[in-house]
């Protein structure tokens, strides 16, 4: 799908989307528990339909209530073996290789688009040390087999926190204790912090410690009905709309979550004289904790009065696309002056953007980022590839035109 866009202003309602951060965890959560949960306020996607059909591979009766209602139905017997699609998911395949592996399922992985290249040294690495076998050359698909053991798992904290996460899944199911001890200073701990606290609404309990996590064995995820949050990575998008001129009101989000990319209200009006809209100055941004804002904050930071300076990044390298080079091939090609470093963005203000043909890199952030660029140019913008918004917002443009925007579908030659 390629979709042409206009310039425009945005003005109305948005309702956000629910935390795919949130839905993931808390179908894996209700999948794991003993008896029936009700996850409600679910906004599907490729990415949580990943989710779905792997805890349905692995045992878990899962039925669709309405579009957004979800009733799961806990493993009972787990499978000898299972077959798990993750498609393009990389929280799907990192949360559930150690729970199969807890589980004790031979499990085959297969997945698409940049995927079969993401790391997965950590598990096969430590999981190896703890009963698991890997048949894996390095892309998908890859098996592995054998049943898991407590005891300390060592882990790099500056790699992905989606390790952490499927560990802390994984081991309370084990007879042993466990404790996950870093090696590196933890990036991303909101959304280990998110990972907690779902599991203790499905009654696990987890002990952050200073070393990492302890983590008591033969604990029982209990049943729960939840409603899934809005998503701050999401609305990020719209915000940034509004601070370059735009009037959205914002629904559907907690004042009081713990996602991290709620740190984007933070940056904006940091960079607001006077709290004043339209007169932005510059930043400076650790983005450790907040990866998903990369794109976006590129965006907005070609509008400060100053450069702005993105750092401590580096691991966008490797998702849906090569982040740092995709956002800044992107916003340079329609005259913004994004320079890319070791471990980030150099972002020199432009005053506005021109039309252009970019290119989604397969990357739904990119594509998402792009358009709300194209709120500031001085001609129109082609989007190709814009179908990868499927993989987290599907309702995407939809909600862009709703608030006045002008994306049409249209098909190049």
């Amino acid at each position: 799908m390629d979709v042409r866009i206009q310039p425009s202003v945005l003005r109305g309602d948005v309702d956000i989307p629910a935390s795919k951060s949130y839905a993931h965890r808390a179908i894996i959560c209700a999948a794991l528990a003993d008896g029936s949960s009700v996850i409600s306020g679910v906004t599907m996607s490729n990415d949580i339909y990943a989710t779905i059909d792997a805890m349905k591979a692995l045992g878990a009766q899962i039925t669709a209530l309405s579009d957004t209602t979800l009733r799961i139905d806990g493993i009972k017997k787990a499978p000898e073996a299972a077959e798990i699609d993750c498609n393009e998911s990389g929280s799907t395949l990192r949360f559930v290789i150690p729970i199969a592996a807890a589980l004790g399922v031979r499990s085959v992985f297969n997945g698409r688009g940049r995927l079969p290249q993401r790391p997965i040294d950590i598990y096969i690495r430590e999981l190896g040390k703890h009963g698991i076998t890997f048949n894996y050359n390095n892309t998908m698909p890859f098996d592995i087999s054998g049943s898991l053991t407590g005891g300390e798992y060592h882990a790099e904290g500056n790699v992905s926190s989606q390790f952490i996460t499927g560990l802390l899944f994984a081991l309370p199911l084990l007879n042993e204790d466990s404790d996950i001890i870093l090696t590196s200073k933890l990036e991303s701990k909101p959304y280990i912090d998110i990972t907690a606290e779902c599991m203790r609404r499905f009654g696990i309990n987890v002990e952050e410690t200073d070393k990492g996590y302890h983590i008591k064995g033969s604990q029982k995820y209990k049943p729960a009905d939840i409603m899934i949050e809005g998503d701050y990575s999401q609305a990020a998008f719209f915000y940034t709309a509004n601070a370059l001129g735009s009037e959205i009101k914002i629904n559907n989000l907690n004042p009081e979550s713990v996602q991290g990319d709620k740190k984007i209200l933070e940056i904006i009006s940091g960079m607001c004289y006077n709290n004043e809209r339209y007169n932005l100055k510059s930043f400076n941004a650790d983005c450790s904790d907040i990866p998903d804002l990369v794109p976006i904050l590129t965006v907005l930071g070609c509008f400060g009065s100053e450069k702005s300076v993105i750092f401590n990044a580096e691991r966008l390298r490797i998702k849906e696309s090569d982040r740092l080079q995709a956002i800044s091939v992107t916003l340079n090609t329609l005259g913004g002056n994004v320079q890319v470093t070791d471990d980030g963005l150099i972002i020199n203000p432009v005053r506005k953007f021109h039309g252009g043909v970019v290119e989604s890199f397969g990357d739904h952030r990119i594509v998402m980022s792009a358009a709300i660029a194209a709120l500031k140019a001085d001609g129109e913008i082609i989007i190709r590839g814009a179908e990868a918004v499927e993989k987290s917002y599907p309702g995407f443009f939809r909600d862009y035109n709703k608030l006045g925007g002008k994306a049409y579908v249209i098909t190049l030659e």
